[in-house]
């Protein structure tokens, strides 16, 4: 019995020994890859030397920075539209931004907007999902005031979601805001 349980233990052993003892595989060339060398050689680009700007005959339309666009989704093509802390009235500075919101549907017919209410950090969750609906919706209220038909427009809040926490007040006035989302999809 005594004599089993060594040679078990022996076996162990030499098993985890032959596990360590694996050779370590081999890295590829650089240049047998699908991407190809990355240094700039050899004929292949790197990141930096990608063409971004797009055809001119291509569907595809030149985004500014800032815009990510996705299947479904274009954000940050709209401005976002700001208020004032603890506030949801759309102040007549922002009113362009609507204006223009309003523009781009109408050469756009097959797109809508979705209306995305933001707070800053201070205050409940509760009271700051609040808070974003009544951004949300009075920036959509206006939309259809100024002509945008009900159906072409959403709203969702965000609350506090995002908003950095003990920030300075720069900070916050960004978080307080309604963003403009466009949905490609109708």
């Amino acid at each position: 019995m005594k004599l089993a349980s060594k040679s078990l233990c022996l076996v162990a052993a030499f098993a985890a020994l032959l596990a360590g003892c694996r050779k370590k595989p081999v890295r590829p060339n650089p240049s047998e890859t699908a991407l190809g060398p990355q240094t700039g050689g050899g004929g292949a680009l790197t990141p930096t030397e990608v063409p971004t700007t797009a055809e001119p005959n291509s569907a595809l339309e030149a985004r500014g920075p800032g815009v990510i666009e996705d299947k479904d989704t274009i954000r940050g093509l709209l401005q976002a539209v700001y208020f004032d802390f603890d506030r949801h009235d759309v102040k007549a500075a922002e009113r362009a931004k609507l204006q223009a919101a309003k523009d781009y549907l109408e050469k756009h017919p097959d797109q809508r907007l979705l209306l995305e209410g933001h707070c800053d950090w201070r205050g409940t969750a509760e009271y700051n999902l609040g808070l974003g609906d009544r951004r949300a919706n009075a920036a959509r209220r206006y939309l259809i005031s100024i002509g945008v038909a009900a159906d072409k427009l959403e709203s969702l809040s965000k609350g506090y979601e995002g908003a950095m926490k003990n920030a300075d007040e720069a900070t916050m006035a960004k978080d307080r805001r309604a963003e403009i989302v466009i949905l490609k999809k109708s």
